[in-house]
């Protein structure tokens, strides 16, 4: 099939290039000239392992290709994706003015013609969002003085981890389709028939069976993406708040996500205590359903609960901090690791922004090593005063303390011993409970777990 993926940011680029590999002929589009400039150039502007490789050889086969013309993109495609951002309002609703403006580009680009078409939701929207895209495309067409075109509105929520994107693109647990039109459904399905027999690039060919479809009408398939996040979330802010409790009593948190995790109807993912989520899913996604709920007069208490319980992770590093250093003002402290979560690159709502922000306002000095950020030309705004450090060597010398926030896997091969000899104290808060905390403790370190007691 011929297909538009409109915007090519996170969801938008991974998802074109593993249509692209099933073999359809996509066309990107994007609005941003850099970031449009570099695509044409086979060049990723995202970090995610695999993804240069896969976009490389996906516009190696012609399949596909980039550029801003929208017209041209939606008038050759049968099925058109809109896969813009929907970043979070101060209210926590999301912002879909991104997606309201394709809607109605798209109604007047299809003005008056005739061939019946899909427009897709990859967008994260809040439920309902579906129909107002429907009544968009209309009024899109009827401001260009033309009929509205034969347009029926598909949602299908991604569910990306980042860091692992291209294996859940190609190994998804299931595809969600949502529409009040079965045909629609039936071309959706058509289009996904590669990856659901599991015959494209990627796809783990030697898992039995075929990848489960759920077909729903719209709202229950927008609803689906909100809840998987939403219960997520709840998971790790339950095993945090636990956490928390087996620091006063002497219990050792992932003895306890072992022994419930087996537990068929609990599962062991998502079990592990930390610093608490981040990035660009999770705290939108909950925010826009707290949001949504009370909207519509409801009390969402156990999602105010799950948000609260996040934050109060974050400021529990601060506090065992104190527990050694109950004077933070005129300490060093080094970060480990920025990002939300390892192998990617991404900012948003990353712990180390709050807790280095609360460090500084207590007068401490904030260094911080990144895998990634510390190798690249500059020092992104994000990360404000934190001072860049090369490497974790850098990053010890003159702290009174370091702190594990992001779990990359090289942290656990660092030699602790030659970082102890940099730091003016030996303490080490281990946000994510990646060390051997027994090993750093017999080197001399006075080490912190996050629900586990030193030994």
């Amino acid at each position: 099939m011929r297909v538009a993926v409109i915007g090519t940011g996170y969801v938008g680029l991974v998802s074109a290039v593993c249509l692209a590999h099933m073999g359809h002929m996509v066309v990107g589009v994007d609005n941003d000239t850099e970031k449009l400039a570099q695509l044409q150039r086979g060049q990723s502007p995202i970090y995610e392992p695999g993804l240069q490789e896969d976009l490389t050889l996906a516009i190696g086969t012609g399949r596909l290709q980039f550029h801003g013309d929208l017209e041209a993109a939606v008038g050759g495609s049968a099925v058109i994706f809109i896969a813009v951002g929907t970043p979070p309002l101060p209210s926590g609703a999301s912002d879909t003015r991104a997606v309201a403006a394709v809607a109605t580009a798209v109604g007047a680009v299809l003005a008056g013609d005739d061939q019946p078409r899909l427009v897709v939701n990859k967008s994260t929207v809040p439920i309902g969002t579906g129909d107002r895209v429907q009544d968009l495309v209309a009024q899109g067409a009827a401001a260009a003085g033309a009929p509205p075109p034969p347009v029926t509105v598909v949602s299908n929520p991604e569910f990306l981890r980042e860091g692992q994107a291209l294996w859940d693109s190609y190994n998804p647990d299931r595809i969600v389709l949502g529409s009040n039109d079965p045909a629609a459904l039936l071309t959706m399905e058509q289009l996904y028939a590669p990856l659901i027999k599991r015959r494209c690039r990627g796809c783990d060919s030697s898992h039995p069976g075929p990848i489960p479809l759920i077909k729903t009408d719209l709202a229950s398939a927008e609803m689906i993406k909100y809840a998987a996040n939403a219960f997520l979330a709840t998971k790790v802010s339950f095993i945090n708040e636990l956490a928390q409790l087996c620091d006063r009593l002497g219990a050792d948190i992932t003895l306890v996500a072992d022994g419930i995790g087996l537990d068929q109807r609990i599962g062991r993912a998502f079990l592990d205590a930390g610093i608490g989520w981040g990035g660009s899913c999770l705290p939108k996604d909950v925010s826009a359903l707290l949001h949504t709920a009370s909207s519509r007069g409801l009390h969402p208490r156990l999602m105010e609960a799950v948000t609260a319980v996040n934050g109060d992770q974050r400021r529990l590093v601060v506090r065992k901090l104190q527990r050694v250093l109950p004077v933070l003002q005129g300490c060093t402290i080094g970060l480990l690791g920025l990002t939300f979560k390892p192998n990617t690159d991404d900012l948003r709502e990353a712990p180390a922004l709050d807790i280095a922000t609360e460090l500084i306002r207590l007068g401490a000095m904030v260094k911080g090593f990144d895998p990634y950020w510390s190798r690249q030309d500059h020092w992104p705004k994000a990360l404000g005063s934190i001072q860049c450090c090369s490497s974790a060597m850098a990053l010890a010398k003159g702290c009174h303390a370091l702190v594990v926030v992001t779990e990359w896997p090289e942290f656990k091969l660092l030699d602790w011993t030659e970082l102890g000899q940099e730091m003016v104290q030996r303490l080490v808060v281990d946000g994510r409970n990646c060390l051997d905390g027994a090993a750093l403790t017999a080197a001399g370190f006075h080490w912190q777990g996050m629900g586990r007691n030193p030994p």
